[in-house]
């Protein structure tokens, strides 16, 4: 099996049991199903609650504007994907929404201010997050990337993931414009991938499978300059010959965009990165360790921190831990989920 079907099989089996249970879980509490099959639990805000958080963190969220904020996103398939609803449907209101999961542990009173949960994140500081934090990459001539971190907490940057397909694919012209690239990366021992024609998403392709594709903001506000020109790509044999097929030119690229751009945005910043993901989705692991081990610097290495959910788990309050057990299937290591009987299948 080769990689990105393994990483869609992993995918598949999690999007598919997040299904089941959040069905069973929705009894009860404001929520639409998504059209396609199997279709994806959407929560809405009823009575001061919203289904797809935790009460405890849903009103910490409501008591702070700036973490309140992050539903102002939209919905990206919203108009195709959902039935219509008095109020506009947000990204956060899907079950399957990694940022949804982030805000549930990290929002919650008493976690950030546990020293278990700092120390297995390797942080000092009980800082409150951050989310959707605007990292300031370089790039050539000034300019910089201003694309979203998940979170940052303290000096740790923070990519979260559930059951997004992979770390995302970028051009190469564009990977190697970031000031650090050279300095950071051996480039030839990133995994490199051929890309091919950008095609428009399906109705039952949700964003939180496929998160951040191409969001990279440029800030020319330091640089003096005007409209930054486009990429190019420098090495001329990276384009491979014309495709009879779709009539495109094809290109390589980098896999791990995300993971890249990530790494990039510690090291400028001085700070840690970690990536937080399930422990069913091993692809996810293997991708960050291919990108780990092409990093040139030992000193950066050690900043470069992976952990699961489940792992995480072990330090969270029993009110949350239940919680998670119950809509995600996150127990603590040596513990076993909760059981899907009762919940009704999909047809």
């Amino acid at each position: 099996m080769n990689k990105a079907a393994s990483s869609g099989l992993y995918a598949g089996r999690l999007r598919l049991d997040l299904g089941l249970r959040n069905r069973r879980y929705a009894h009860g509490r404001a929520h639409v199903e998504s059209y396609g099959n199997p279709p994806v639990i959407v929560y809405a805000p009823e009575d001061g609650r919203h289904g797809n958080f935790h009460d405890a963190a849903y009103a910490a969220i409501a008591a702070r504007p700036e973490w309140m904020r992050q539903f102002d996103k939209v919905h990206a398939q919203a108009r195709r994907s959902l039935p219509d609803a008095a109020r506009r449907w947000r990204e956060l209101d899907s079950s399957m929404s990694s940022d949804a999961l982030l805000m549930n542990v990290f929002c919650t009173p008493g976690v950030v201010e546990s020293a278990d949960v700092r120390n297995a994140l390797g942080i000092e500081s009980d800082a409150a997050p951050v989310f959707g934090w605007k990292a300031r990459v370089p790039l050539a001539a000034g300019r910089f990337d201003r694309t979203e971190v998940d979170m940052r907490l303290g000096t740790l940057l923070v990519e979260a993931k559930l059951t997004e397909g992979d770390f995302q694919t970028r051009e190469a012209g564009i990977v190697e414009a970031y000031r650090d690239f050279d300095k950071v990366f051996a480039r030839e021992l990133l995994p490199r991938v051929e890309l091919g024609p950008k095609r428009r998403k399906e109705p039952g392709e949700f964003p939180e499978n496929y998160s951040q594709e191409f969001e990279s903001e440029i800030d020319m506000a330091e640089s003096g300059a005007g409209i930054p020109p486009r990429f190019e790509i420098q090495d001329k044999s990276l384009i491979s010959a014309h495709d009879s097929e779709t009539n495109k030119i094809r290109e390589s690229g980098y896999a791990s965009y995300q993971l890249i751009r990530n790494v990039l945005a510690a090291y400028a910043e001085e700070c840690s990165f970690c990536v937080l993901h399930d422990q069913r989705r091993p692809d996810l692991r293997e991708e960050w360790f291919l990108v780990m081990a092409a990093v040139k610097s030992a000193a950066v290495r050690t900043r470069l921190k992976v952990l699961t959910w489940q792992e995480l788990a072990a330090f969270l309050p029993d009110k949350l831990q239940e919680f998670l057990d119950l809509k995600y299937g996150i127990v603590a290591p040596g513990k076993t989920p909760s059981p899907l009987e009762g919940a009704t299948d999909f047809d």
